[in-house]
């Protein structure tokens, strides 16, 4: 079930001065087959994705599915959110903790079994109504767990914190590089 976004939080997103209207002088020109990451809106948007995806070290993999979901936000690498049959959630566990997304709500975050302290995936169980579409999808930390677009491996975001999908195919700078906290 999702939920409507508080009045405090839609008051801080309208404070968001870079939009995805006009790309920074500083950002870093795309070539042919590329995006901006400057380019993409705020608020995000939720796009399909018909690449094979992949996610796990070993076989079989933990996730794989051509029916990924991407959130394109401004200055943000893409994160790729797979749907729950095409995720062996029977090797995830709850893990401990939970964040705010003040454009998609309360993210809860997951491990694998025989690892339970350390987070690789998280979903939103209840999404504000914009984002409901990722209800039951989850998304992984390409940080702690291989994860691959098409046969690309993907980079982490980085910045600890965030769980964008960095691949040749994205240039920035993002947020989360050096020197990019008021983003």
């Amino acid at each position: 079930m999702s939920r409507d976004v508080p009045p405090w939080l839609a008051a801080a997103r309208s404070k968001w001065s870079n939009t995805g209207e006009r790309r920074p002088d500083f950002a870093i020109e795309p070539e042919p087959g590329q995006e901006s990451v400057w380019d993409y809106p705020r608020p995000p948007i939720v796009v399909a994705d018909r690449r094979r995806v992949r996610v796990g070290d070993s076989e079989p993999v933990l996730a794989d599915t051509v029916t990924a979901l991407r959130v394109l936000e401004t200055a943000s690498p893409p994160t790729f959110y797979l749907p729950p049959d095409d995720v062996d959630r029977e090797r995830l566990v709850p893990a401990p903790g939970s964040s705010l997304c003040e454009w998609k709500g309360e993210a809860r975050y997951w491990a694998l079994a025989d690892q339970p302290g350390v987070p690789i995936a998280w979903d939103y169980p209840a999404p504000f109504v914009e984002f409901a579409v990722l209800t039951g999808h989850l998304s992984f930390y390409p940080a702690r767990i291989r994860c691959l677009v098409d046969d690309e491996v993907v980079r982490p975001q980085e910045g600890g914190f965030y769980g964008g999908w960095v691949t040749d195919e994205i240039v920035g700078p993002f947020k989360g590089d050096r020197g990019t906290q008021g983003w």
